[in-house]
């Protein structure tokens, strides 16, 4: 198998992360209002099944990485979860923006019950396709190359979910009445980027494929490689990285619709025909558009300086903008978009950092170990941004409920000043804890290209 990555096949990898991000954004930035002012649950009680939901997936990806690291097929040992996994990612995505026909307790248990799926599924198809990264390439270069395809491609599918969700779900909610059907708009809303999440998940199989080969099949038990990973110095301090990024991104994500709908209070931007443009939808886009910028620029400037000067840079920056943020007045807008179009350069810089951080580690785990655990490794990231989006989803509801916030009504002062905390100063938390985190971190482009270059030598 030749070893050449043709531009085509970054195009096809990147198509998976695509997919993922469709559906994460709208998770990240829709179902907390969605379950909040469309299925009619109580923002304190989303928070809580946020918490409980996403724990217990988060300790399931590592679950699945091992199973991963386990698999032979003909297909490979990751691959196969992404064509199998395809078309229950867009199914339950679907069932998840269902509103059901039953009173308040029953909607509950059923936003349980379709958001666990969700988030099993999504560590199935998700974890094996993280994993991909460490196995297409075995070049340090070349996988800062791949995973800001990555993340390009990560961001692109964002903004055209950002794009398309409310124009579909205002198209799909008009009746012949004139009476909006918010709840059928969602659901068939959704639907549409379920189907193109397929489609680029079916892509991403056929076109990527798997390289990189161990030392050796170890058939070591489960417990042996988790002790290895816990050992894995370098490993903890990037996922407490993640984790505490996260939390930013989570925390300014989730807070967006209800800055614009119950703080600004100026949501309609203009009319593009029968289509609605709010500024919600203008804000988010400008967002994953900078994320764009951020990506395009983290592999020139992680070779020239290192991924990790390259990432401390980016979220001091971050964390200076967003505390400014709070001064910023309603009627400013041209600030808030600035602002957040900066502030969002810099978290696109630092995630296909993190993303190749990892497919370093898995290099480190088996020059020290022997042995070669991608799959558990690279469920760690996904472990991370779960985690990561757990507290920051948990605390979104819960803050919400303890500013005194009330769906659809005009919100107490107390109500909107902790709107703009949430938009600024509490995500900001977040973000220098995670500068702490990447200060420790001992792995440099020399030590990688070392272990790299013995790893090869072994190989051989």
């Amino acid at each position: 198998m030749g070893n050449k990555i043709t531009l085509k096949e970054k195009v096809g990898y990147g198509f998976g992360d695509m997919a993922s991000s469709m559906f994460w954004k709208l998770f990240g930035m829709y179902l907390l209002f969605f379950y909040t002012d469309v299925m009619g649950i109580a923002a304190a009680a989303v928070g809580t099944m946020f918490l409980i939901t996403r724990i217990w997936d988060t300790f399931f990806d590592p679950v699945v990485g091992s199973l991963a690291d386990r698999t032979h097929s003909r297909r490979g040992k990751f691959r196969p979860y992404i064509l199998y996994m395809a078309v229950p990612f867009g199914v339950i995505g679907v069932l998840t923006f269902t509103t059901p026909g039953y009173g308040a307790s029953g909607k509950l248990i059923y936003a349980y019950i379709t958001y666990s799926a969700m988030m099993m599924i999504y560590s199935l198809i998700n974890v094996p396709y993280a994993s991909l990264l460490g196995v297409i390439s075995s070049d340090g270069k070349e996988r800062n190359t791949l995973a800001s395809f990555r993340m390009a491609f990560a961001f692109g599918g964002s903004f055209i979910a950002l794009a398309l969700i409310e124009p579909l779900v205002n198209f799909f909610s008009k009746t012949s009445t004139g009476v909006m059907n918010l709840q059928r708009g969602w659901q068939l809303g959704v639907a549409v980027i379920a189907v193109i999440c397929v489609t680029l998940f079916l892509l991403c199989f056929a076109w990527v494929k798997e390289r990189v080969q161990a030392i050796k099949e170890d058939p070591a038990a489960l417990k042996d490689d988790i002790r290895d990973l816990c050992k894995n110095r370098p490993w903890w301090i990037l996922l407490g990285a993640g984790i505490a990024a996260l939390i930013f991104n989570s925390i300014r994500d989730g807070a967006t619709l209800y800055y614009f709908k119950y703080y600004i209070q100026n949501v309609e931007a203009f009319t593009l025909g029968s289509m609605h443009i709010t500024y919600s939808t203008l804000y988010l886009m400008v967002g994953q558009g900078a994320n764009i910028l951020g990506v395009i620029l983290a592999s020139p400037a992680g070779n020239k300086i290192g991924k990790k000067n390259t990432y401390l840079g980016a979220m001091l920056i971050a964390s200076v903008f967003s505390i400014l943020f709070y001064w910023l007045g309603k009627g400013q807008l041209a600030l808030i978009f600035i602002f957040q179009f900066l502030i969002s350069v810099c978290a696109g810089i630092i995630f296909p950092l993190l993303w190749s951080m990892y497919a370093d580690i898995a290099d480190y785990s088996e020059w020290k170990n022997g042995r070669r655990a991608t799959g558990l490794i690279f469920s760690s990231s996904s472990m991370s941004q779960k985690f990561g989006w757990t507290i920051g989803g948990a605390l979104t509801g819960w803050l919400l409920g303890a500013f005194g916030f009330k769906a659809n009504e005009i919100q107490a002062d107390a109500a909107q000043h902790g709107i703009l905390l949430m938009l600024s100063f509490l995500p900001a938390i977040g973000s220098i804890l995670s500068i702490v985190f990447i200060a420790m971190y001992p792995l440099s482009e020399t030590r990688i290209a070392t272990i790299s270059a013995e790893l090869k030598q072994r190989r051989n």
